[in-house]
Formats: structure tokens, sequence, C-alpha cells
């Protein structure tokens, strides 16, 4: 009897253990965003064209060469920074001259920024240039809508005409 009892209140004790546990997972109750709002991300990586045209190499310049690196043009590796502009309902969000990645600054500039939003729609401008010379070689203007709780993307392709809103 009495070890009847012992089983008992050892499943007791365990159950309250338990049901205390399974209470306190869910609390506190935790959100990743503010009620009623959204996120806006600019996200994009690309590379501008080339700091300096390719050149013919002289007759000079290849005898000092390997044969095996003989080429006939001489093709600078660097990449100039990118500059982004993004605005959200008229006012300057971001703003940036973005360096390129790699070693040698030959590799593509990458831009990632979060932006959280109150719910509804939006006018969202962003505007690149990858000319050091200064102009924005691509641009887009666009009224969106963010709902509570969702991400939207905004990227960049050139093959797909710049800009793209997901």
């Amino acid at each position: 009897m009495r070890q009847a009892l012992r089983m008992i209140a050892r499943f007791a004790v365990l159950a309250l253990v338990f049901m205390g546990v399974a209470a306190l997972s869910n609390r506190p109750l935790y959100h990743s965003l503010p009620k009623d709002t959204g996120v806006l991300t600019l996200s994009f990586s690309h590379g501008a064209d080339r700091k300096a045209a390719c050149r013919k190499a002289t007759p000079e310049e290849l005898a000092k060469l390997p044969p095996n690196m003989r080429r006939p043009e001489i093709c600078p590796r660097g990449r100039p920074p990118i500059r982004v502009e993004f605005d959200i309902d008229g006012k300057r969000m971001f703003e940036a001259e973005v360096p390129p990645s790699g070693i040698a600054g030959d590799g593509p500039s990458r831009v990632h920024r979060r932006f959280v939003l109150p719910a509804g729609s939006h006018d969202v401008a962003v505007r690149m240039g990858e000319r050091p010379e200064g102009g924005f070689d691509w641009r887009a203007e666009r009224t969106i809508r963010i709902e509570p709780a969702a991400n939207r993307v905004i990227d960049f392709r050139a093959d797909a005409g710049g800009f793209v809103f997901h």
C-alpha cells in the first residue's frame, strides 16, 4: 500500500512539473515585429563596370611576360563603388557609396538593409549609379503595400530590367 502511494505521489509531482513547463512554454509571447508593422528589405548584389577600359598591350609589355601570360589586351580588375539612394514616402532612408567586395576590389557591391514600416501603402523610390562620373543608371519608383507581419523585398537584376519588387 505504501509503495502504491509513493508511486502516485511521484506521478503527481512529475505531472505538475510537466504541466508547469507546458504552461510556460508559450510565455512570454514573443513577436519579432511590433503589431501592425511589416518589413521592407533592400537587398541585392551588383558589380559595376570596370574602372578603366581594356587597352592593347605594347610589344615591350608582352615581351616582359611569360609566354603563358601574354594576352593581347590588359584589363584592370578593380570596379568602382556603386551609389545607392533609397526613399520611402519622400524621406531618404538610405544613402551610401558601396565599395566592391574582394581582395582586389573586383567583386560585386552588396547592399542589405531592413526597414520596419507601418502596415499600409508606401511610395518607394530607389536609385543606383555605377559610374564614377555621377548620375544614376538605374531607377525605380512604386507604391507598395505592406501587410502586417509581411516581408517585402526589393532586389536588383540587370537582366530583368533593373529593380525587382517581390
